[in-house]
């Protein structure tokens, strides 16, 4: 980290030992992001927008925000401003056929079928059934009816292939070693060595490939993790985008332009998207987005 970082990696190592913002994502499809803040006022909550995210909250302190019955009603999920930005790089839009790859528990997938306005169909694909199980009670609550939460045995599975060429938009929230979220999961940096990094980009790589026969011709494919680490992040787009040559990389800029997402130009490195904690008070994160070739 130090010889990716340069300068930044003093700055970085201080904000990670620092606690992360409670963030909150309005769910579109039952409230707006004033008549949250609305009731945040009303209950003395501090809140205000996220800088980035258009649905996004920030609240001061660590509230119990239980009481309200925000989330009960569906009208918030808990989520970094920087996972809520990953879905809206996506640019999934109304009555669309969109695949989150590894779903998990189902926080962007969430964030992805309120972008939809509820229309269209929405895949949530998990290798686990354990972390789909614990998206359903999130999905009942939220009203989203265009979610359908599958488990695959692997990334070559069947109810995959089906689904080759017919898909607008996928997202590969990829596994990876977790280190952008090191505010969070501290013990993380003693988890991981260049071995375990080594073996998860051979993943990621297998895993991206896999996804990218679901996109149709002019859709969009958006790899991301919430990895720091060049070899887990621009090692894997790079090798993408020299081997599958029916995708073209569309600025990460002209992404997040596209999702009305303001000082987009703060977000970018180069042609990716790049989130690091103490420049953007987020999770850090890696984003490259791709178009098929019609």
């Amino acid at each position: 980290m130090r010889r990716q970082l340069g300068d930044e990696f003093w700055p970085w190592v201080e904000s990670i030992g620092k606690p992360a913002p409670l963030d909150l994502r309005v769910n579109v499809a039952k409230a707006s992001r004033e008549q949250v803040l609305a009731r945040l006022a009303a209950a003395g909550v501090a809140a205000a927008p996220t800088p980035y995210s258009p649905v996004g909250i920030r609240v001061e302190g660590k509230p119990s925000l239980q009481r309200l019955g925000l989330a009960d009603d569906g009208w918030i999920e808990v989520q970094d401003e920087g996972s809520q930005l990953l879905a809206l790089l996506t640019g999934a839009r109304r009555g669309e056929m969109v695949v989150d790859f590894c779903a998990g528990a189902g926080g962007k997938t969430l964030a992805l079928g309120a972008q939809m306005r509820n229309t269209g169909r929405l895949y949530a694909f998990d290798v686990s059934g354990h972390r789909l199980a614990a998206l359903k009670p999130r999905l009942a609550r939220s009203g989203l009816s265009n979610v359908h939460p599958v488990q695959i045995a692997h990334e070559r599975d069947e109810r995959v292939k089906r689904l080759a060429g017919k898909i607008d938009r996928v997202l590969v929230d990829a596994p990876c070693s977790g280190l952008g979220t090191l505010r969070r999961n501290p013990d993380l940096k003693w988890r991981q060595s260049p071995q375990s990094v080594a073996e998860l980009r051979a993943r990621q790589e297998t895993i991206l490939a896999a996804a990218a026969t679901l996109v149709k011709p002019g859709g969009r494919l958006v790899y991301a993790t919430c990895s720091l680490l060049e070899l887990e992040n621009e090692g894997v787009a790079n090798t993408f985008g020299q081997v599958q040559r029916e995708f073209v990389a569309v600025a990460a800029a002209h992404a997040l332009a596209e999702a009305r997402i303001e000082r987009a130009d703060e977000l970018v490195d180069g042609p990716w998207l790049r989130l690091l904690p103490h420049l953007h008070r987020t999770d850090g994160f890696f984003a490259a987005v791709w178009q098929r070739k019609h």
